[in-house]
This record gives structure tokens, sequence and C-alpha cells, in this order.
């Protein structure tokens, strides 16, 4: 089994890892509220998706 017979710079791997961080996750403003939340889900500050009251939302104290 071959082996490197140097070891790589630093400057090479970051260069390799330049493209490793993870992306955000894409959000969007709920119309009803204006609050942020994921896209094609119920909104889970009032609870309505496309318009309409899908999730009961309960008043926390």
């Amino acid at each position: 089994m071959p082996n490197p017979k140097r070891r790589h710079s630093k400057a090479r791997r970051d260069r390799r890892r330049a493209h490793d961080a993870l992306a955000q996750p894409a959000q969007s403003s709920c119309p009803n509220c204006g609050e942020v939340k994921l896209p094609h889900r119920a909104c889970s500050h009032c609870g309505h998706y496309r318009g309409r009251q899908i999730v009961e939302v309960q008043d926390t104290p």
C-alpha cells in the first residue's frame, strides 16, 4: 500500500477544507405574524400555514 512521502502543508489542508462549512438553513417570514420560520412548515408562533390556522398555539404565561 503506497504511503505519502511528504506531509501536506497546512495551506493545502486548509484549501481542501474550504468547502466543508455547513450552510445556514433556509428561512422565510410568516405572512400572518412576521415571525421567522422554516419554509413549507406551519409557523410555530401563530400556527398559520398558507393563510389558514393549522395548529392551535397555547399562550405560555
